[in-house]
């Protein structure tokens, strides 16, 4: 009887443990939302469309990019953190919602650590110091020199108050001890358009944004945010070369799920999005918007937005930086 009752008893042992494998093969068993928490035709939903039609194929299920704007992401970051944690319902994480907003927003309605399981990165793009058409001060020690004569008054466009790019304005204040005018629209396209109508003089903005204009001449690019130069810029010097010693101010996207996502599923989703991001003619799409770095590990992930909220957290408490929550 003992020897029959351990025999029973290992055996359940061994279905439970093949339990989360068969779950993770079985799923998924129906469509799948990738949320963005921007509008359509912006760099976040861009980099979701690339990876939900690959992953449409890949688990012959619609996956479906679904956006609900507001709040520089933290809308549907709020949404998703309250979805069923089956899978259905993934968010593609930003910068914005994940490591901006921990420090920004105290009311935050929900925590970064205990209601997402971070999944993978899917890339991460600097930003382009860029410079409005009337501009003649157009490398980084100049624009200092003309933040200093004129403190307060040289204007930087953002895409709203608490957006990375309004981040990586502090962070420039902060290392080169000046000040200047903030400039908070609803979007990148205003910001631009305005840029282009000397209404503004410069902007921290996105690199899958700025891109076109720069390539078309509307705007020029005077800096990058990364400490390597990106490939699809490689003639614009880096923040770092032009003597702002690691200066590194990205904007980042990954998948993310709700708190209780199961590890199997989520070490699925892990595999398949790293097996997409390697694919030749994705890797050719993420190079055209600046996006790099993607892939790894779910602890990667993990590891990456813990620094990146510890280092935005110093910039907000040291530029004494406060948004409307």
């Amino acid at each position: 009887m003992q020897r029959r009752s351990l025999i029973q008893a290992a055996g359940a042992a061994a279905a439970t443990l093949g339990v989360p494998r068969v779950f993770a093969q079985e799923w998924p068993n129906g469509p799948v939302r990738i949320v963005v928490g921007f509008p359509p035709g912006g760099g976040t939903d861009a980099l979701a469309r690339v990876v939900a039609q690959k992953l449409t194929t890949m688990w012959n299920q619609s996956v479906i990019v679904e956006n609900k704007g507001g709040v520089a992401g933290v809308l549907a970051a709020e949404y998703v953190s309250t979805q069923p944690s089956d899978g259905s319902t993934l968010l593609m994480a930003h910068i914005n919602s994940h490591a901006l907003a921990p420090s920004l927003q105290p009311r935050l309605r929900y925590s970064v650590e205990r209601d997402f399981v971070p999944i993978v990165l899917v890339g991460v793009t600097p930003n382009l110091l860029i410079a409005g058409p009337a501009q003649k001060a157009l490398v980084v020690k100049d624009i200092v020199a003309l933040c200093a004569a004129e403190p307060g008054q040289v204007s930087f466009g953002s895409a709203g108050a608490g957006s990375a790019q309004h981040l990586a304005l502090e962070m420039f204040k902060l290392q080169a001890r000046v000040d200047a005018l903030h400039v908070p629209y609803k979007g990148s396209g205003p910001l631009l358009a305005d840029l282009m109508g000397n209404q503004i003089q410069y902007s921290f903005e996105t690199m899958t944004a700025a891109t076109p204009h720069v390539k078309s001449g509307k705007v020029t690019a005077v800096a990058q945010t990364r400490l390597k130069r990106a490939k699809g810029h490689p003639g614009v010097p880096t923040m770092q070369e032009q003597g702002f010693e690691g200066f590194e101010a990205t904007t980042w996207y990954g998948l993310a799920g709700p708190g209780k996502l199961p590890t199997a599923i989520a070490d699925k989703i892990n595999r398949d999005v790293n097996a997409v991001l390697a694919m030749p003619d994705v890797q050719e799409r993420l190079d055209t918007y600046g996006a790099e770095d993607g892939g790894g590990s779910r602890e990667k992930f993990a590891q990456f937005i813990a620094s990146e909220i510890q280092k935005w957290g110093r910039v907000v408490r040291d530029g004494k930086v406060k948004v409307d929550a």
